[in-house]
C-alpha cells in the first residue's frame, strides 16, 4: 500500500513559528550583551587594578637604596634628578595629571597621567628656597589607556601644540629653619603656572623631606580646564569629564 505524504504547511502556516524563533533569538542576543557590557563594567569598577595614589595622600617617597652623599653644605643649586627611582612604584620624578571622568559602559573613573620628562633646579640658602623653575615635557604624558594619551596630543591640552607645562616662583619660600633629615614638611609656594600657552598666579602647596643628598618633593594643584583656555577631552567612550582636575608633582632633587 504506498505511503500517504503529509501535506506541506502553506507559508501562512510556518510564518508565525519563523517569527517566533527569530524574536527569540534577538532576545538571546540582547540579554547576552547585556550581561557581557554589565560583566565589563562590573570587571572594570571592582575588579580591576587600581590607579596610582594621589600625591596629596602621602608624603614624598625617597626611593629605597638610592644613597646620595649630603653635601658639604646644604646651600646652592639642585638639580631634578631622573636617574634615581622608578615609574614603575613612581618613586622617579614626575608631574602628571588627575581628573574625573565618564566611561560608556563602564561609569565613574579616575584618569591618571604621568610622565617622567621633568627639569627644573632651585636654590636653597639657609632656609630659604628661590628660584625654582619646573619644566615638564607634557608630550610624554601616559595612562592606563593609550586612546586617552593620543586624544591629548590633539584636543584638550592640545600636546602636539603646547608641548611643555611650566612652574616657576615669584617669591622665596621661607621654611624658617631646616627642617631635621627625614622630616617631612609642608609649605605652600607662590608662583606662575603655565599651561596651553596660558600663563597664571597660583599657589602651590608642596610637601619636602630630605634624605642624605636628595631632597624630595611632592606637590598638587587644582587646575579649572577654562583658565587656561580649553575643555576636558571627548571621545565615543567618554560621556563626560569634569571641567577641572589636578596637576600631580613628585621630584627628587640632589645638589648640583
Amino acid at each position: 500500500m504506498a505511503t500517504r505524504e503529509s501535506p506541506t504547511p502553506p507559508d501562512s502556516a510556518r510564518r508565525p513559528h519563523t517569527t517566533r524563533n527569530l524574536l527569540i533569538a534577538i532576545v538571546a542576543l540582547v540579554v547576552l550583551g547585556g550581561v557581557a557590557v554589565g560583566g565589563y563594567g562590573i570587571w572594570y569598577l571592582f575588579l580591576s587594578p587600581t590607579g596610582p595614589a594621589s600625591v596629596a595622600s602621602e608624603a614624598p617617597t625617597i626611593p629605597k637604596n638610592a644613597n646620595v652623599a649630603a653635601p658639604a653644605s646644604l646651600d646652592g643649586t639642585w638639580n631634578v634628578n631622573a636617574s634615581l627611582g622608578a615609574m614603575s612604584d613612581f618613586t622617579a620624578s614626575w608631574a602628571g595629571y588627575r581628573v574625573q571622568e565618564q566611561l560608556a559602559g563602564v561609569g565613574a573613573n579616575t584618569a591618571v597621567g604621568r610622565t617622567p620628562l621633568v627639569s627644573g633646579s632651585m636654590t636653597l640658602t639657609g632656609a630659604v628656597v628661590d628660584n625654582v623653575q619646573i619644566t615638564v615635557d607634557l608630550t610624554a604624558l601616559k595612562s592606563s589607556d593609550s586612546n586617552r594619551d593620543n586624544q591629548l596630543r590633539r584636543q584638550a591640552i592640545n600636546t602636539d601644540q603646547f608641548p611643555t607645562a611650566m612652574f616657576k616662583t615669584t617669591q622665596p619660600v621661607d621654611l624658617g629653619t631646616l627642617p631635621a633629615e627625614g622630616q617631612t614638611v609642608s609649605v605652600t609656594a607662590k608662583g606662575a603656572f603655565s599651561l596651553h600657552g596660558v600663563t597664571k598666579p597660583v599657589d602651590i602647596n608642596l610637601q619636602a623631606q630630605r634624605q642624605g643628598g636628595i631632597i624630595a618633593v611632592s606637590g598638587t594643584l587644582p587646575v579649572v580646564f577654562a583658565d587656561y583656555g580649553f575643555d576636558g577631552p571627548n571621545s565615543f567612550a567618554v560621556l563626560s569629564v569634569d571641567n577641572h582636575g589636578t596637576m600631580e608633582l613628585h621630584l627628587l632633587f640632589t645638589h648640583a
